[in-house]
């Protein structure tokens, strides 16, 4: 990779900053509109973090004698992603707090239009205990990218990759966000009636967590938050689901890494109706906003690039 690609790569980190910087206007908004509070050690915590991060990333970037993109780019870029999911988890219970009706039955409807079976599905895995343990591990699977996707990218020279991929993640999570606040759901376990607690080979904590607090966010009885303790309490679309084609995008260009990505993502994407309660529209809805926010994020680094390349011509052309 030749150092215009560098730069190229770089402007585009540079820019994921307005849209980060955007949302985390919209956080502080939307925190004191809607009455919110959050536990400040965590925030401060995480904050500190993105800034010992990100301050290393561009001390390296102005250095004239130990500039390295790896450094610059692993270090920025999980800061960018870190700080897209400080600023997001916390926003989803904001999202929660609209307090639109909620809409399992038409979920199912959904679901049953489409000729299939959570609860048929849920009873095989049940009765096939090692695939419900793959599974429940395969649920965990949309931690570990967050951080490894960086390290892979840049270690691969894929710079601009993990631009894109770092826009179309936050692109993806605020465009699921919005769109739970007008279609919010319990889940599936309460909509057909079944107790998870008598299923012997699973155990949806996921889901068993946002039960857990998003009644209380709905009634307005829960505002004040602990980063470190925040449920996933979007249902449609799923986010886990959108991660699955973010995740498995962003490394398809590491030859090495596309079993690994293809594995841990099927696992997750099996998942995803089980442990986090997901109708299967919900799967459909997230991979559909993944390709969307996939397609903004490239768009919008193909139009930048553009415009970079029009005014460098022109600036030489004076």
């Amino acid at each position: 990779m030749d150092g215009r690609d560098v730069e190229a790569a770089w402007r585009g980190f540079q820019r994921n900053w307005i849209v980060l910087g955007a949302m985390g206007a919209v956080f502080a908004w939307s925190f004191t509109l809607g009455g919110f509070s959050v536990e400040w050690p965590g925030l401060a915590g995480s904050l500190a973090f993105v800034a010992l991060y990100a301050g290393f990333a561009q001390a390296n970037a102005w250095s004239s004698r130990r500039r390295d993109p790896q450094v610059m780019f692993v270090l920025g870029s999980t800061a960018q992603i870190v700080l897209v999911t400080v600023l997001m988890a916390p926003l989803t219970y904001v999202a929660a707090a609209a307090n639109f009706p909620l809409r399992d039955a038409e979920l199912m409807v959904f679901d049953r239009a489409l000729g299939l079976d959570w609860a048929a599905y849920v009873t095989y895995v049940n009765d096939h205990p090692l695939l419900a343990a793959w599974l429940g591990y395969g649920y965990t699977m949309i931690r570990w990218p967050l951080f490894a996707i960086p390290v892979v990218l840049t270690a691969a020279g894929r710079y601009g990759r993990l631009q894109e991929f770092t826009l179309a993640f936050a692109l993806a999570l605020v465009a699921t966000t919005i769109i739970s606040a007008f279609v919010p759901a319990i889940g599936v376990y309460q909509e057909i009636g079944l107790d998870p607690a008598t299923l012997a080979s699973l155990k949806p904590q996921a889901y068993l967590d946002q039960v857990r607090d998003l009644a209380p966010v709905r009634e307005g009885v829960l505002r004040h938050l602990d980063l470190f303790s925040l449920a996933g309490i979007v249902t449609f679309p799923s986010f886990h689901a959108a991660s699955c084609l973010l995740y498995a995008w962003a490394l398809w260009p590491v030859r090495w890494m596309r079993p690994i990505a293809v594995v841990a993502n099927v696992a997750m994407f099996a998942a995803t109706p089980i442990d986090g309660g997901h109708y299967f529209v919900d799967l459909i809805a997230g991979v559909a906003v993944a390709w969307l926010g996939i397609v903004a994020a490239g768009w919008i680094a193909r139009r930048a690039e553009e415009s970079s390349i029009r005014t460098v011509v022109a600036v030489a052309a004076e």
